[in-house]
């Protein structure tokens, strides 16, 4: 049950990507790659957020190695400058601007801290921006600024976010339980996504959790459930309550601890994936030595990873397969990269469609 390997099947366009957290943006400009495409972002005179193709339309020499100048972002080559809608504004010792001047803008938005691309041809929508559960809402500590470059296609990065079982053998040291090891997993689906979920019951805290609040020597029940949203958002939902309490929804929210760990995966390449993070909790919200633990914990898992999904990538174009076998756990994996086919298959047919006259 061969499946070959594929690196070339494309991206869903017409979404939102994050591209930078907002703090990076300062008094240089930027250079991102997203999408395959070269990007660059620059503050504007009025503090807003510019995102331009990375290429000045006269010697397509990059805009990424000129300077915020002169009202805009000018070219380090000859000096012309351009606004955040791409319009050319001034070229110097030349009056008249060319209407071929132009570099193309991207539509920006900033969210949860973050700076978002839309990479498509559609209008862009903010509605359609991701929801991070609990952000601005008062009970809530949130350690941002994370990330991380993958080295690998970002349906692998995907396949591994909504696998539970391999957290048990690959971060054994800090969210893993081998008492999760043979629970099943249940899967939900939605128009928009799916989530992969399972209670493990009566089990001792895993080294995290016992980092997160005291459990003494007591015994923990266990949710977590892996949500996938299209094209490429995951998050970690987990609620640690003592076991055999009740799973009342005042329970799961304040009867122990909870958390929603953030991954938002912006292709950068077909072999390679920006890892941005953010993680949300309910506990020990003003403990700055905390953060610091939590964020070193985290940064360890999420590289753990970004070896395994590199060192996969390796062996699949080695080899040209994907995998040669199939198990159980395969089911929640298999309908995400299922999902985002059918995305992008319907956002090429309606590329295709002839425009009358």
């Amino acid at each position: 049950m061969s499946i070959k390997a594929d690196f070339t099947q494309g991206f869903a366009r017409n979404h939102w990507y994050a591209a930078a957290w907002a703090t990076e943006i300062g008094d240089a400009p930027v250079a991102r790659q997203i999408l395959g495409e070269t990007v660059v972002l620059f503050r504007q005179p009025d503090g807003v957020i510019g995102a331009l193709e990375d290429r000045c339309p006269h010697r397509l020499a990059p805009l990424s190695l000129g300077e915020c100048a002169d009202g805009g972002l000018r070219c380090g080559y000859h000096g012309m400058v351009f606004n955040g809608r791409g319009d050319c504004i001034g070229i110097p010792g030349q009056a008249i601007i060319p209407p071929t001047a132009r570099a193309r803008a991207y539509p920006v938005a900033e969210r949860y801290g973050l700076v978002w691309l839309w990479t498509g041809e559609g209008a862009a929508d903010e509605a359609k921006l991701p929801q991070v559960l609990g952000h601005g809402e008062p009970g809530w500590a949130v350690l941002d600024q994370g990330y991380q470059h993958h080295r690998a296609n970002y349906r692998i990065e995907i396949e591994n976010l909504m696998d539970p079982a391999h957290t048990t053998f690959l971060h054994k040291e800090t969210i893993g339980n081998k008492a999760a090891k043979d629970i099943p997993v249940q899967v939900a689906q939605s128009d928009y996504g799916l989530k992969a979920y399972r209670w493990i019951e009566n089990v001792p805290p895993t080294p995290l959790d016992q980092k997160s609040r005291d459990f003494g020597d007591g015994r923990v029940d266990r949710q977590v459930a892996f949500h996938f949203e299209l094209p490429a958002t995951s998050f970690v939902d987990i609620a640690v309550i003592p076991a055999g309490m009740d799973r009342t929804d005042a329970n799961l929210m304040h009867g122990g601890i909870r958390t929603f760990s953030y991954k938002f995966l912006t292709p950068e390449t077909e072999r390679t994936t920006h890892f941005f993070w953010l993680h949300l909790r309910n506990y020990r919200q003003a403990d700055s030595g905390f953060d610091a633990g939590l964020r070193a914990s985290l940064e360890k898992t999420f590289q753990e990873d970004n070896v395994m999904a590199s060192a996969i990538q390796v062996e699949q174009e080695r080899t040209g397969l994907r995998q040669k076998t199939a198990i159980a756990i395969d089911r929640a994996p298999v309908m995400a990269l299922r999902m985002i086919d059918r995305m992008i298959a319907a956002e090429q047919a309606s590329e295709d469609v002839p425009v009358p006259a």
